[in-house]
C-alpha cells in the first residue's frame, strides 16, 4: 500500500520544533529539497508553533543586556563576532520557514518555494559559521544571544505584508549595509577563510532581500496599495529600531530596495 505524503506544512513544523542546532541544519535543507523535488504536497493542515525550538543551552538575553563586542584583535572577540553572526543565520533559518509555512497557503506554490530556498541558505550559512567556531575552539550556544530577531517576526505573524516589509527588507537588507565592513575587517587580520564566508553570506542575502521585495510588491498589488508608501507606513508601525546608514544602495537596489523606499524614513 502507497504511503501517505506528508504536507509541506508538517513538515516545515516539524524543522521548526527541531532544537538542536546541526539537526536543524539538516532538516531544513532536507524540507528545502523535498519540496523542490515534488514529494511533499501543498496542503496547510497544521499552524506552524509560537515561537521555534532552539538549543537548550542557549542563553537569551534582551537586547540592551547583551556584553559589548570590543574590537577584532583578541580571539576572544573574533569567537564574539562569528557566534553573533551565527545566532543571526541560524535564527534566519527559522524565520524563513515560518515565512513559508505560516503564509504559503495565501500567497501559493511559488511563495513556498523562495523561502524554503532561503531557509537552506540561511541553513548552509549557519553550518559554514558553526565550523568557524569549531575552528577557533568554540561552538554556538557558548556565548548568550539576543532574541530581538524573533520578537520581529512574532510582532508581523498576522500579516504577510508586515513580515515582509520587516524581516527581508529591514533585517536583512540591514545585513547587506553591515557585511561588506565586517567583511574587510576580518580580511585585514588575514582570515581570508572567514572573509570567503562572508562573501558567500552578503551574495545570498541579496537574493533573499529581492524574493522579499518581489512578494511584498506582489501583495501591494493585490490590496490596490502604492509599495513604497506601504512599507514606509509598516516600518513606522512594526519596526522598534532606526533605519540607519551608511547605506548599501547598490546592494540594496540589487535586492530590490530603492533608495527612495528608504531615505525619507532613515
Amino acid at each position: 500500500m502507497k504511503s501517505a505524503r506528508r504536507s509541506v506544512a508538517t513538515a516545515i513544523r516539524d524543522v521548526l520544533l527541531t532544537g538542536e542546532a546541526t539537526a536543524k541544519v539538516f532538516a531544513a535543507r532536507q524540507v528545502a529539497r523535498d519540496w523542490r523535488l515534488g514529494r511533499l504536497d501543498f496542503v496547510f493542515d497544521v499552524a506552524m508553533p509560537d515561537r521555534p525550538a532552539w538549543p537548550t543551552a542557549l542563553e537569551l538575553l534582551p537586547p540592551g543586556r547583551m556584553p559589548r563586542r570590543g574590537k577584532m584583535g583578541s580571539r576572544r572577540n573574533r569567537i564574539a563576532l562569528w557566534h553573533a553572526l551565527a545566532h543571526i543565520e541560524f535564527v534566519a533559518i527559522d524565520l524563513a520557514l515560518d515565512m513559508a509555512g505560516r503564509f504559503g497557503e495565501s500567497m501559493g506554490e511559488t511563495f513556498v518555494s523562495d523561502f524554503l530556498a532561503v531557509a537552506a541558505d540561511e541553513a548552509m550559512h549557519f553550518a559554514l559559521i558553526a565550523r568557524k567556531l569549531d575552528s577557533l575552539g568554540s561552538n554556538y550556544g557558548a556565548l548568550p544571544a539576543h532574541d530581538g530577531l524573533w520578537s520581529a517576526a512574532r510582532d508581523t505573524s498576522h500579516d504577510v505584508a508586515a513580515r515582509l516589509a520587516i524581516v527581508p527588507m529591514v533585517l536583512e537588507a540591514r545585513g547587506l549595509d553591515v557585511t561588506p565592513a565586517t567583511l574587510e575587517r576580518v580580511r585585514a587580520q588575514g582570515d581570508e577563510n572567514g572573509a570567503k564566508i562572508l562573501q558567500r553570506i552578503l551574495d545570498d542575502e541579496i537574493r533573499h532581500v529581492a524574493a522579499g521585495s518581489k512578494h511584498f510588491h506582489a501583495v501591494c498589488a493585490t490590496r490596490g496599495e502604492n509599495p513604497r508608501e506601504s512599507w514606509q507606513k509598516l516600518v513606522q508601525i512594526h519596526f522598534s529600531g532606526e533605519l540607519k546608514g551608511p547605506f548599501n544602495d547598490s546592494a540594496r537596489l540589487a535586492g530590490g530596495l530603492p533608495r527612495d523606499f528608504y531615505a525619507a524614513i532613515a
